[in-house]
């Protein structure tokens, strides 16, 4: 099959494949601004990245119920399929790299000021675009780490589960 056409018959997953996807990393780019906005708007970066973390698991959830049709243990499966995706995403997308964010940033704000002589409002700037720089580079890590706690974790209790039907 061509690679043109294999591409455009795979379906596309708006939370995965699209520009939607973005909304899950709300909350870094919070994370960064903190020094710069108030703190409700860092709180709404957050209500924003849960919201698609939300989405992303019902929306799964809903495929699950779909592929399963009226099969036995469809409700199982759609409830792993809904768990794991939120749980995932919550620590892939939300918990994790707000939490790198955040320390990557107070960490640039606390030298900046010891080994510095700028202005506050310039380390503000300086710390958020440190934060907006080091998201590209925290994503892939993260993803990979997530996976590996998961496959060591909580997907093991989903698959001996299946073993046992």
């Amino acid at each position: 099959m061509d690679p043109i056409e294999e591409k455009t018959s795979k379906t596309v997953d708006i939370y995965r494949d699209t520009w939607v996807r973005f909304l899950g990393y709300a909350n870094e780019v919070g994370e960064a601004f903190r020094a710069l906005v108030p703190k409700s708007l860092v709180w709404g970066s957050y209500a924003v990245a849960t919201v698609y973390v939300t989405a992303d698991a019902v929306d799964k959830g809903k495929k699950a119920a779909v592929a399963h049709g009226d099969n036995p243990g469809k409700t199982t499966r759609v409830a792993v399929a809904v768990v794991d995706t939120f749980v995932w995403q919550a620590l892939a997308s939300v918990i994790i790299p707000g939490f790198t964010i955040n320390r990557v940033c107070a960490a640039s704000l606390h030298l900046l000021g010891k080994t510095t002589k700028l202005p506050l409002p310039v380390r503000k700037w300086t710390t958020t675009a440190i934060g907006l720089s080091t998201i590209p580079f925290i994503i892939s890590p993260i993803d990979r780490g997530v996976d590996y706690l998961l496959d060591a974790s909580i997907r093991k209790v989903y698959n001996e589960e299946e073993k046992h039907k």
